[in-house]
């Protein structure tokens, strides 16, 4: 996982094994845990602490790194702002400076020539170069060199010493993501193998199911589903994957509006970030969310 002033380029072999293993670690627990479940041995605290550990790091990427971040649809204090920062870091999804840096650069770039990972760019002809690209924007980019230069996008974060903080010490909120259900097992259980199971669902699984939602918003929300506003780039609004992302394969809505704290612009669209900005918000810990208007979105909106 690059650096804090990594600059466009080659990722270096620590990069990539990192990536590697906490790419392939997951999947590995996954498998585990198919057979645990196969032979009867997946109970309710498996499941509660899956859930309790994957909606707060969910929305520390959605709300946190992504909204806030990214894009600073909203604006809040040094510990609301170091809260969600530290449980987007828990997702295991990289540092946060290099993750803002690199999708400012994909939103500068969607789907041309300097997307990080469209699915549509560079990716050739034939039968096989859809799924070519779908690999690539799924999950294949985070092995290749060229992620986006720190100091170009992602200045004011650099600037800021809450985030540098916290993405400099990276590591440690990961292990404190991996701590958290391993002491919730055991808290649940009394025992050494509870707290085992805790740490294999709500740590390994849950960072694989999270990791390949987010990435879905990449490759799956750049390829399927529908448009309904004029963008320019391939983004599209997937309706089945939105509440897994907490809002977040409303895509097509995002791209024609960036900055928006809210995703889900109709009322049937189901936003679950947007509706946690907004309880923030009513206690007076979130001020000046982005929302489109409805003329602004109506102007945009393309004609069925």
């Amino acid at each position: 996982m690059a650096g804090e002033f990594e600059t466009p380029g080659r990722l270096n072999i620590v990069d990539k094994v990192a990536t590697g293993v906490a790419t392939v670690v997951p999947v590995a627990a996954l498998a585990v845990g198919v057979w645990l479940a196969w032979d009867n041995s997946l109970y309710w605290k498996d499941v509660l602490i899956f859930f309790v550990c994957y909606v707060p790091t969910g929305l520390g990427i959605t709300i946190g790194y992504h909204r806030l971040l990214t894009h600073r649809s909203f604006r809040c204090g040094p510990v609301v702002r170091a809260l969600f920062t530290i449980l987007g870091s828990m997702a295991l999804e990289g540092p946060p400076i290099e993750w803002v840096a690199n999708h400012r650069k994909h939103h500068a770039f969607s789907d041309q020539e300097g997307d990080p990972h469209s699915p549509h760019i560079g990716h050739g002809h034939g039968w096989s170069a859809p799924f070519r690209g779908l690999w690539h924007a799924h999950l294949g980019w985070v092995f290749r060199d060229g992620f986006a230069s720190q100091r170009r996008y992602a200045p004011d974060l650099l600037a800021d010493p809450v985030v540098r903080f916290i993405n400099r010490t990276f590591v440690l909120w990961v292990l404190l993501g991996l701590a958290i259900p391993f002491g919730l097992g055991y808290a649940l259980t009394g025992t050494l193998d509870g707290a085992l199971l805790g740490l294999l669902w709500g740590g390994a699984v849950r960072i694989l199911v999270l990791h390949h939602v987010t990435f879905s918003i990449n490759s799956l929300c750049h390829f399927f589903g529908r448009q309904e506003y004029a963008t320019g780039d391939e983004s599209r609004n997937l309706a089945w994957l939105a509440p897994l992302s907490f809002g977040e394969a409303w895509h097509n809505n995002h791209h024609a509006f960036p900055t928006s704290a809210v995703h889900g612009l109709r009322r049937w669209q189901v936003d679950p970030s947007a509706l946690v900005i907004s309880g923030l918000a009513r206690v007076g810990l979130a001020t000046d969310v982005v929302r489109p208007s409805a003329e602004r979105c109506a102007r945009k909106r393309l004609q069925a």
